[in-house]
Protein backbone atom coordinates (compact mmCIF):
# COMPACT_ATOMS: atom_id res chain seq x y z
CA UNK A 1 0.00 0.00 0.00
CA UNK A 2 2.97 1.92 0.32
CA UNK A 3 2.49 2.80 3.81
CA UNK A 4 2.57 1.05 7.13
CA UNK A 5 -0.70 0.19 9.12
CA UNK A 6 -1.64 1.86 12.15
CA UNK A 7 -2.12 -1.40 14.02
CA UNK A 8 -0.92 -4.73 12.48
CA UNK A 9 -3.49 -7.14 13.89
CA UNK A 10 -3.80 -9.81 11.27
CA UNK A 11 -0.64 -12.38 11.49
CA UNK A 12 -1.15 -13.54 15.37
CA UNK A 13 1.66 -12.07 15.88
CA UNK A 14 2.54 -11.44 19.84
CA UNK A 15 2.71 -7.50 19.79
CA UNK A 16 3.80 -7.39 23.68
CA UNK A 17 7.01 -8.92 22.54
CA UNK A 18 9.83 -11.49 24.05
CA UNK A 19 11.29 -11.30 27.75
CA UNK A 20 13.35 -8.72 28.50
CA UNK A 21 15.79 -11.16 29.21
CA UNK A 22 15.22 -12.56 25.92
CA UNK A 23 16.34 -9.63 24.18
CA UNK A 24 19.47 -8.70 26.56
CA UNK A 25 20.37 -12.35 25.52
CA UNK A 26 20.01 -12.04 21.61
CA UNK A 27 21.52 -8.88 21.90
CA UNK A 28 24.28 -10.13 23.59
CA UNK A 29 24.60 -13.08 21.38
CA UNK A 30 25.43 -11.29 18.38
CA UNK A 31 28.84 -10.97 18.44
CA UNK A 32 29.44 -14.39 18.42
CA UNK A 33 27.11 -14.96 15.19
CA UNK A 34 30.07 -15.75 12.97
CA UNK A 35 29.55 -19.36 14.75
CA UNK A 36 27.05 -21.74 13.48
CA UNK A 37 24.07 -22.62 15.89
CA UNK A 38 24.76 -25.76 17.82
CA UNK A 39 22.98 -28.57 15.56
CA UNK A 40 21.75 -30.98 18.41
CA UNK A 41 20.55 -27.50 20.37
CA UNK A 42 21.93 -28.89 23.13
CA UNK A 43 21.07 -26.40 26.07
CA UNK A 44 17.72 -25.62 24.34
CA UNK A 45 16.56 -29.56 24.45
CA UNK A 46 17.54 -29.93 27.67
CA UNK A 47 15.68 -26.76 29.03
CA UNK A 48 12.61 -27.60 27.28
CA UNK A 49 12.70 -31.43 28.24
CA UNK A 50 13.01 -30.43 31.77
CA UNK A 51 10.21 -27.48 31.38
CA UNK A 52 8.13 -30.59 30.29
CA UNK A 53 8.94 -33.71 32.12
CA UNK A 54 10.22 -35.53 29.79
CA UNK A 55 13.68 -37.07 28.45
CA UNK A 56 16.02 -35.24 26.06
CA UNK A 57 15.55 -37.98 23.57
CA UNK A 58 11.55 -36.60 23.70
CA UNK A 59 12.09 -33.40 21.97
CA UNK A 60 13.18 -31.70 18.47
CA UNK A 61 13.97 -28.32 18.16
CA UNK A 62 13.50 -27.22 14.32
CA UNK A 63 12.72 -23.87 12.52
CA UNK A 64 8.93 -22.81 13.89
CA UNK A 65 6.46 -25.50 13.41
CA UNK A 66 6.09 -24.87 9.89
CA UNK A 67 9.47 -25.95 9.50
CA UNK A 68 8.54 -29.09 11.82
CA UNK A 69 5.63 -29.95 9.60
CA UNK A 70 7.77 -29.75 6.36
CA UNK A 71 10.08 -32.36 7.82
CA UNK A 72 7.72 -34.55 9.32
CA UNK A 73 6.06 -34.44 6.04
CA UNK A 74 9.19 -35.01 4.19
CA UNK A 75 9.66 -37.90 6.48
CA UNK A 76 6.27 -39.52 6.41
CA UNK A 77 4.61 -38.80 3.02
CA UNK A 78 4.89 -40.95 -0.32
CA UNK A 79 2.63 -40.16 -2.99
CA UNK A 80 -0.78 -41.14 -2.65
CA UNK A 81 -0.37 -41.28 1.24
CA UNK A 82 -3.86 -40.32 2.70
CA UNK A 83 -3.78 -37.56 5.32
CA UNK A 84 -6.64 -35.88 7.22
CA UNK A 85 -7.28 -32.56 8.26
CA UNK A 86 -10.62 -29.79 9.30
CA UNK A 87 -11.48 -27.85 5.94
CA UNK A 88 -10.62 -24.85 6.73
CA UNK A 89 -7.92 -24.99 9.46
CA UNK A 90 -4.19 -24.34 9.07
CA UNK A 91 -3.12 -23.72 5.23
CA UNK A 92 0.74 -24.38 5.34
CA UNK A 93 0.16 -28.01 6.71
CA UNK A 94 -1.55 -28.38 3.64
CA UNK A 95 1.28 -27.24 1.49
CA UNK A 96 3.54 -29.63 2.85
CA UNK A 97 1.81 -32.38 2.29
CA UNK A 98 0.70 -31.84 -1.03
CA UNK A 99 4.31 -30.98 -1.77
CA UNK A 100 5.08 -34.25 -0.94
CA UNK A 101 2.34 -35.73 -2.91
CA UNK A 102 0.13 -36.59 -0.16
CA UNK A 103 -3.76 -36.30 -0.51
CA UNK A 104 -5.77 -34.58 1.44
CA UNK A 105 -9.37 -35.59 3.04
CA UNK A 106 -10.41 -32.89 4.95
CA UNK A 107 -13.68 -32.77 6.96
CA UNK A 108 -16.22 -29.57 8.34
CA UNK A 109 -15.94 -27.75 11.45
CA UNK A 110 -18.99 -28.20 14.21
CA UNK A 111 -20.40 -25.51 15.52
CA UNK A 112 -17.03 -24.01 14.80
CA UNK A 113 -14.98 -26.38 16.51
CA UNK A 114 -12.46 -29.06 14.70
CA UNK A 115 -14.18 -32.46 15.25
CA UNK A 116 -12.22 -34.77 16.79
CA UNK A 117 -14.38 -37.77 16.21
CA UNK A 118 -15.19 -36.84 12.21
CA UNK A 119 -11.25 -36.32 12.02
CA UNK A 120 -10.89 -39.98 13.27
CA UNK A 121 -13.65 -41.47 11.64
CA UNK A 122 -12.38 -40.04 8.10
CA UNK A 123 -8.67 -41.31 8.83
CA UNK A 124 -9.95 -44.96 9.41
CA UNK A 125 -12.12 -44.42 6.29
CA UNK A 126 -9.20 -43.26 3.50
CA UNK A 127 -6.74 -45.36 5.82
CA UNK A 128 -4.96 -42.43 6.60
CA UNK A 129 -0.74 -42.10 7.54
CA UNK A 130 -1.65 -38.81 9.38
CA UNK A 131 -4.34 -36.88 11.40
CA UNK A 132 -3.73 -33.11 11.74
CA UNK A 133 -5.99 -31.48 14.91
CA UNK A 134 -4.84 -27.90 16.13
CA UNK A 135 -6.13 -27.20 19.52
CA UNK A 136 -6.83 -24.45 20.16
CA UNK A 137 -7.74 -24.05 16.70
CA UNK A 138 -6.24 -21.42 13.62
CA UNK A 139 -8.59 -19.43 12.56
CA UNK A 140 -11.11 -19.68 15.08
CA UNK A 141 -9.58 -19.67 18.42
CA UNK A 142 -12.04 -22.68 19.80
CA UNK A 143 -10.78 -25.67 21.84
CA UNK A 144 -11.04 -28.86 23.13
CA UNK A 145 -10.36 -30.20 26.73
CA UNK A 146 -7.14 -32.23 26.70
CA UNK A 147 -9.09 -34.87 28.41
CA UNK A 148 -11.53 -35.10 25.39
CA UNK A 149 -8.50 -35.47 22.93
CA UNK A 150 -7.25 -38.31 25.20
CA UNK A 151 -10.04 -40.53 25.30
CA UNK A 152 -10.62 -40.10 21.30
CA UNK A 153 -7.20 -41.67 21.11
CA UNK A 154 -8.93 -45.11 21.50
CA UNK A 155 -10.35 -44.29 17.98
CA UNK A 156 -7.46 -42.92 15.95
CA UNK A 157 -6.92 -46.01 13.67
CA UNK A 158 -3.90 -48.44 13.55
CA UNK A 159 -0.94 -46.88 11.59
CA UNK A 160 -2.34 -43.28 11.96
CA UNK A 161 -0.58 -40.55 13.68
CA UNK A 162 -2.10 -37.60 15.48
CA UNK A 163 0.06 -34.47 14.50
CA UNK A 164 -1.43 -32.28 17.68
CA UNK A 165 -0.90 -28.48 17.34
CA UNK A 166 -0.88 -26.90 20.56
CA UNK A 167 0.94 -23.22 19.43
CA UNK A 168 -1.57 -21.49 20.48
CA UNK A 169 -1.61 -23.41 24.55
CA UNK A 170 -0.46 -21.45 26.71
CA UNK A 171 -3.14 -18.92 26.24
CA UNK A 172 -5.74 -21.20 26.72
CA UNK A 173 -7.42 -22.77 30.15
CA UNK A 174 -6.01 -25.16 32.38
CA UNK A 175 -6.52 -28.57 30.64
CA UNK A 176 -6.17 -27.66 27.50
CA UNK A 177 -3.02 -29.37 26.77
CA UNK A 178 -3.83 -32.61 26.37
CA UNK A 179 -0.97 -34.60 28.76
CA UNK A 180 0.03 -37.22 26.58
CA UNK A 181 2.75 -39.28 26.96
CA UNK A 182 5.60 -38.33 25.37
CA UNK A 183 6.46 -41.90 24.49
CA UNK A 184 2.97 -42.63 23.24
CA UNK A 185 4.07 -43.76 19.02
CA UNK A 186 0.35 -42.41 17.88
CA UNK A 187 1.16 -38.80 18.53
CA UNK A 188 3.69 -36.12 18.37
CA UNK A 189 2.81 -32.50 19.89
CA UNK A 190 4.30 -29.67 18.53
CA UNK A 191 4.84 -26.10 20.64
CA UNK A 192 6.45 -22.72 19.27
CA UNK A 193 7.99 -19.96 20.97
CA UNK A 194 6.38 -17.91 18.12
CA UNK A 195 3.17 -17.01 20.05
CA UNK A 196 2.93 -16.99 23.92
CA UNK A 197 6.95 -16.10 24.09
CA UNK A 198 6.22 -13.54 21.31
CA UNK A 199 9.51 -14.51 18.98
CA UNK A 200 8.02 -15.09 15.96
CA UNK A 201 10.91 -13.83 14.02
CA UNK A 202 13.25 -15.94 15.40
CA UNK A 203 11.30 -19.06 13.96
CA UNK A 204 11.63 -21.64 17.14
CA UNK A 205 9.05 -24.47 17.38
CA UNK A 206 10.14 -28.35 18.70
CA UNK A 207 8.12 -31.39 19.01
CA UNK A 208 7.46 -34.11 21.71
CA UNK A 209 7.16 -37.13 20.77
CA UNK A 210 8.56 -41.08 21.07
CA UNK A 211 12.02 -41.44 20.75
CA UNK A 212 12.02 -43.42 17.80
CA UNK A 213 9.71 -40.71 15.73
CA UNK A 214 12.47 -37.83 17.10
CA UNK A 215 15.53 -39.94 15.96
CA UNK A 216 13.94 -40.49 12.58
CA UNK A 217 13.97 -36.71 12.34
CA UNK A 218 18.15 -37.00 11.83
CA UNK A 219 17.50 -38.50 8.58
CA UNK A 220 15.95 -35.59 6.99
CA UNK A 221 16.65 -32.58 8.41
CA UNK A 222 18.47 -29.44 8.06
CA UNK A 223 21.28 -29.97 11.26
CA UNK A 224 22.09 -26.34 10.94
CA UNK A 225 18.72 -24.86 10.06
CA UNK A 226 18.18 -23.15 13.42
CA UNK A 227 19.99 -19.77 14.01
CA UNK A 228 22.61 -19.66 16.59
CA UNK A 229 20.95 -15.98 18.10
CA UNK A 230 17.55 -16.99 18.33
CA UNK A 231 17.89 -20.58 20.16
CA UNK A 232 19.73 -18.79 22.98
CA UNK A 233 17.08 -16.32 23.06
CA UNK A 234 14.99 -19.34 23.19
CA UNK A 235 16.10 -20.54 26.05
CA UNK A 236 15.83 -17.79 27.61
CA UNK A 237 12.15 -16.60 27.00
CA UNK A 238 11.59 -20.24 28.29
CA UNK A 239 13.35 -19.32 31.75
CA UNK A 240 11.60 -16.30 32.52
CA UNK A 241 8.48 -17.49 33.19
CA UNK A 242 6.94 -14.67 35.18
CA UNK A 243 7.21 -12.86 31.77
CA UNK A 244 5.28 -15.57 30.18
CA UNK A 245 2.15 -15.06 32.83
CA UNK A 246 2.27 -11.29 32.37
CA UNK A 247 2.04 -11.87 28.27
CA UNK A 248 -0.89 -14.45 28.94
CA UNK A 249 -2.89 -11.72 30.97
CA UNK A 250 -1.95 -8.79 28.56
CA UNK A 251 -3.76 -11.29 26.15
CA UNK A 252 -6.45 -12.09 28.36
CA UNK A 253 -7.25 -8.35 28.81
CA UNK A 254 -6.97 -7.81 24.77
CA UNK A 255 -9.01 -10.27 23.92
CA UNK A 256 -11.59 -9.19 26.20
CA UNK A 257 -11.35 -5.43 24.88
CA UNK A 258 -11.93 -6.25 21.37
CA UNK A 259 -15.35 -8.47 22.11
CA UNK A 260 -16.20 -5.33 23.52
CA UNK A 261 -15.64 -3.56 20.88
CA UNK A 262 -17.54 -5.72 18.59
CA UNK A 263 -20.34 -5.44 20.93
CA UNK A 264 -20.39 -1.88 20.53
CA UNK A 265 -21.08 -2.59 17.00
CA UNK A 266 -23.61 -5.54 17.15
CA UNK A 267 -21.20 -8.17 16.82
CA UNK A 268 -20.32 -10.46 18.83
CA UNK A 269 -16.35 -12.62 18.89
CA UNK A 270 -16.21 -16.29 19.12
CA UNK A 271 -14.55 -17.46 22.89
CA UNK A 272 -11.21 -17.87 22.01
CA UNK A 273 -8.20 -19.57 24.06
CA UNK A 274 -5.67 -18.04 21.61
CA UNK A 275 -4.11 -14.40 21.30
CA UNK A 276 -6.56 -13.42 18.38
CA UNK A 277 -10.55 -13.46 18.04
CA UNK A 278 -12.58 -14.38 15.62
CA UNK A 279 -15.66 -11.99 15.05
CA UNK A 280 -18.70 -13.06 13.38
CA UNK A 281 -19.35 -10.22 11.20
CA UNK A 282 -23.07 -11.80 11.15
CA UNK A 283 -23.93 -12.18 7.42
CA UNK A 284 -21.75 -14.25 5.03
CA UNK A 285 -17.65 -14.48 3.37
CA UNK A 286 -18.76 -11.40 1.00
CA UNK A 287 -20.00 -9.04 3.76
CA UNK A 288 -16.76 -10.39 5.99
CA UNK A 289 -14.34 -9.53 3.72
CA UNK A 290 -15.79 -6.50 2.71
CA UNK A 291 -15.34 -5.59 6.64
CA UNK A 292 -12.17 -6.10 6.42
CA UNK A 293 -10.67 -4.47 3.36
CA UNK A 294 -12.89 -1.19 4.97
CA UNK A 295 -10.37 -2.15 8.23
CA UNK A 296 -7.73 -2.34 6.02
CA UNK A 297 -8.42 1.00 3.54
CA UNK A 298 -8.45 2.42 7.28
CA UNK A 299 -4.82 1.31 8.43
CA UNK A 300 -6.03 -1.94 10.62
CA UNK A 301 -4.43 -4.95 9.76
CA UNK A 302 -6.65 -8.31 9.82
CA UNK A 303 -7.22 -11.42 8.10
CA UNK A 304 -10.40 -14.10 7.53
CA UNK A 305 -11.03 -17.45 7.52
CA UNK A 306 -10.72 -19.19 4.24
CA UNK A 307 -13.76 -21.33 3.82
CA UNK A 308 -17.26 -21.30 4.47
CA UNK A 309 -19.41 -21.20 7.02
CA UNK A 310 -16.24 -19.56 9.12
CA UNK A 311 -15.59 -16.99 6.68
CA UNK A 312 -18.40 -15.18 8.02
CA UNK A 313 -15.96 -14.07 10.57
CA UNK A 314 -13.02 -11.65 10.12
CA UNK A 315 -9.86 -12.52 12.70
CA UNK A 316 -8.49 -10.10 14.95
CA UNK A 317 -4.58 -10.79 17.02
CA UNK A 318 -5.00 -9.06 20.42
CA UNK A 319 -3.33 -5.67 20.27
CA UNK A 320 -1.59 -3.27 22.82
CA UNK A 321 -4.32 -0.17 24.08
CA UNK A 322 -3.21 2.02 21.10
CA UNK A 323 -3.39 -1.01 18.50
CA UNK A 324 -7.05 -1.48 19.92
CA UNK A 325 -7.87 1.78 20.10
CA UNK A 326 -7.60 1.92 15.94
CA UNK A 327 -10.08 -0.98 15.60
CA UNK A 328 -12.17 0.94 18.12
CA UNK A 329 -11.59 4.10 15.35
CA UNK A 330 -12.16 2.30 11.99
CA UNK A 331 -14.41 -0.60 12.78
CA UNK A 332 -17.78 1.20 13.02
CA UNK A 333 -16.65 3.19 9.57
CA UNK A 334 -16.07 -0.40 7.63
CA UNK A 335 -18.84 -2.15 8.76
CA UNK A 336 -21.03 1.10 7.83
CA UNK A 337 -19.14 0.78 4.52
CA UNK A 338 -20.07 -2.64 4.28
CA UNK A 339 -23.63 -2.59 4.39
CA UNK A 340 -23.89 0.43 2.29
Amino acid sequence: MGHAFAARLGANENVFGPSPKAIAAMQAATGDIWMYGDPESHDLRAALAQHQGVGMDNIMVGEGIDGLLGYLARLLIEPGDAVVTSDGAYPTFNYHVVGYGGILHKVPYTRDHEDIGALFAKAAEVKAKIVYLANPDNPMGTWHKGADIVAALDQLPQGCLLVLDEAYVEFAPQGTAAGIDANDPRVITFRTFSKAYGMAGARVGYAIAAPDLITAFQKIRNHFGMNRVAQIGALAALGDQDYLRQTVDNITKSRAALASIAAASGLKCLPSATNFVAIDCGKNATFAKSVLDGLVARGVFVRMPFVAPQNRCIRISAGRPEDLAEVAKALPDALMAARA
